[in-house]
């Protein structure tokens, strides 16, 4: 196993493969520590979902429901936009995590868990590139890493640490 740097530029949408990668930059909010291990899953649901901002945030199931922002990479501003569309995210969830909200290109919303009195979600947004809805392979990818995204939350107790 290499300890190489990971060189997220080949996530960037280029118009073809002899080109060079353009340098981008990006904003991260929230990931000191510990919590830098979000980025990297949460990069990739970006990139396969083709928006630019990615966060996790939990909602209040008991007093307001404003969502909150745990974690935000932002590919389209610096610093990082925090506010999130509170339409985009369902008050509650019915059924067991993962569930996948595809809004086209307005983004994608996936359903993590709840930890006591919060609702936790993997918002993807931004871009407006999109035009149909997710292919499977994309869908059963980004299921994926919003897995890898619940299991650092809730195994790791990230969650249980939110004042």
């Amino acid at each position: 196993m290499s300890d190489e740097i990971i060189d997220l530029t080949q996530y960037l949408n280029r118009e073809s493969k002899e080109e060079e990668p353009a340098r981008g930059a990006f904003a991260l909010w929230g990931a000191d520590g510990e919590r830098s291990r979000f980025a990297l899953p949460l990069w990739r649901t970006i990139y396969l979902a083709q928006a630019e901002r990615g966060a996790i945030v939990w909602r209040d199931t008991t007093g307001d429901d404003v969502p909150h922002a745990f974690l935000v990479l932002d590919r389209g501003q610096d610093p990082a936009r925090l506010e999130v569309d509170q339409n985009a995210i369902p008050v509650s969830e019915d059924g067991e995590p993962p569930a996948l909200h595809d809004h086209g290109s307005d983004g994608v919303t996936i359903f993590l868990g709840e930890r006591g009195d919060r609702i936790w979600h993997l918002v993807v947004d931004g871009g407006g590139t999109r035009t149909g809805e997710l292919s499977a392979k994309s869908r059963e990818d980004i299921l994926f890493l919003a897995g890898e995204c619940a299991g650092l939350l809730f195994l790791r107790d990230f969650a249980g640490k939110v004042p």
